[in-house]
């Protein structure tokens, strides 16, 4: 074997193309924002590798701004939506509900006023009156004997059971 055909030993060279291939495989997934991070941390602790691969760590950079936009966008989206079924579900809910509220108190206010009785006065002016204040007392006092009497009644019928 002479020297001019591989300076470099054989397991070397497979250690190198191994290294290029992972190289590739990120070019090729650095689209999704969390391996693009990574490999930017990765880059940022190692200046000459970021040297050596300038293209990926831009693309990188190009995919975390992408990300940062799209959350943006959707958060955006998000609030308007928000905001749209506010407006459609709960304002005219509560709308129907203060209209409930205000109608029960408007339809108080529409019923008739009741009319006073002509005879309330006269009755007033009654209980005034002595006589009627003897008459009631004595109906209360008669009221009362007849509920001692039920009382009685009932007690009785409660111990014969």
């Amino acid at each position: 074997m002479s020297p001019e055909r591989g300076s470099r030993p054989r397991s070397k060279r497979r250690v190198d193309h191994a290294e290029e291939q992972a190289w590739v495989s990120f070019y090729r997934r650095v689209g999704n924002s969390a391996i693009a991070s990574e490999v930017m941390q990765q880059l940022d602790a190692d200046p000459e590798m970021k040297r050596q691969h300038l293209a990926l760590y831009l693309r990188c950079k190009e995919t975390l701004r992408m990300q940062k936009a799209r959350l943006a966008r959707n958060k955006r989206i998000g609030q308007f939506v928000r905001m749209l079924a506010h407006a459609m579900f709960v304002t005219p809910a509560r709308a129907v509900q203060r209209l409930f509220t205000r109608s029960g108190e408007i339809a108080i206010e529409c019923l008739p006023e009741i009319p006073k009785e002509p005879a309330t006065r006269q009755v007033r002016s009654l209980t005034r009156e002595a006589e009627f204040k003897q008459e009631q007392s004595q109906f209360g006092s008669e009221a009362a004997a007849e509920a001692a009497r039920q009382a009685n009644a009932f007690s009785s019928a409660a111990k014969a059971i």
